[in-house]
């Protein structure tokens, strides 16, 4: 996937106002109207111009989307965003918002941003009277917790950012602190709803509601899929050969594992129901990694020799034909 730098697009500067990025838009909308423009790429460029301009001229997006262009990298692949990069962003509404556009004409690199597919980007909209009483506007935005948080539930310190407009008429970011319940239970990807903790109603009208998706950091030794956690776990030669019973850590504590003797690299066993909790539980799952001490003392390497003088008869490249 390309990187799309829209402030080039747009042919203005990164620090530039609201004000100067509509009138950038505008000017190259004209020239690049399909309906006046002579222009021979005048369809694309013009679909590439209003798909900068949607995402720059929403105060919200155009935040986000400069912390991530502070930060991207362009693999092999292209360019691919870090899995956290709006993270804490506060989005209200969204979507696609440009009537002289629809979904088709965005690219790839738009729609996994800001699509309809990406988290907390929902078109809302609608018009009301003057006097009118309205309820406000429900506001999306992503989070991490540690997976240990959806075994046992937890009370969480939230720190989200949404964007106003300075005096100066550039983005501005702003901060907000919430302590927020985490449910037992819960999974990546599901919403958590906060009543009321949206944008202010107009008039009368009740605030919207704050929804958080909620996402999993990193783990230094599991991994997620679904409600089923995965472990990959060291064990001595000994062990596998012999079977041993060894003490595991999950994420609500330990447990014992039983090794069964001639257990290979690869063997993946699971502990029914030891996933994350719910209706129906996930389960756990540990796969074997057998691994060697990095050094041997005299005697090792001795009681190695004799294991493999004992184990002639083995080969365990049999089924290479060799």
């Amino acid at each position: 996937m390309e990187y799309k730098d829209y402030y080039q697009i747009l042919g203005v500067a990164k620090d530039v106002s609201q004000d100067e990025i509509k009138r950038a838009y505008r000017k190259l909308a004209r020239k690049y109207h399909p309906d006046v423009s002579k222009e021979k790429d005048a369809e694309e460029r013009f679909k590439e111009v209003g798909e900068a301009y949607e995402v720059l001229k929403d105060p919200e997006k155009r935040t986000a989307y400069d912390q991530l262009g502070a930060n991207w990298k362009a693999g092999q692949d292209g360019f691919q965003p870090p899995p956290d990069w709006d993270a804490g962003f506060e989005f209200h509404g969204g979507g696609y918002t440009n009537e002289q556009f629809n979904a088709a004409d965005y690219s790839d690199f738009f729609d996994q941003l800001f699509g309809r597919g990406a988290g907390g980007f929902t078109s809302s909209g609608g018009s009301y009277r003057p006097g009118a009483n309205v309820q406000g506007e429900d506001s999306h935005a992503k989070v991490f917790i540690d997976v240990e948080d959806a075994y046992q539930g937890a009370s969480r310190s939230l720190t989200l950012r949404s964007t106003v407009l300075g005096n100066d008429g550039r983005p501005e970011l702003k901060e907000r602190t919430l302590n927020v319940k985490i449910p037992k239970g819960v999974k990546e990807g599901q919403n958590i709803r906060l009543k009321g903790q949206g944008s202010p109603g107009i008039g009368e009208g009740q605030a919207g509601d704050l929804y958080l998706e909620i996402n999993f950091n990193p783990h230094s030794i599991y991994h997620v899929d679904g409600r089923d956690i995965a472990l990959e776990l060291p064990i001595a030669p000994w062990e596998a050969a012999l079977g041993s019973k060894v003490q595991i850590p999950i994420p609500d504590g330990k447990v014992d594992l039983t090794i069964p003797a001639g257990s290979s690299s690869g063997k993946r066993m699971r502990l029914k129901g030891r996933g994350i909790p719910g209706k129906p539980p996930g389960d756990f799952y540990v796969t074997l990694e057998i691994v060697l001490p990095e050094r041997l003392s005299q005697k090792e390497k001795s009681l190695y020799k004799s294991l493999q003088q004992e184990s002639n008869h083995f080969n365990p490249r049999a089924k290479l034909g060799v």
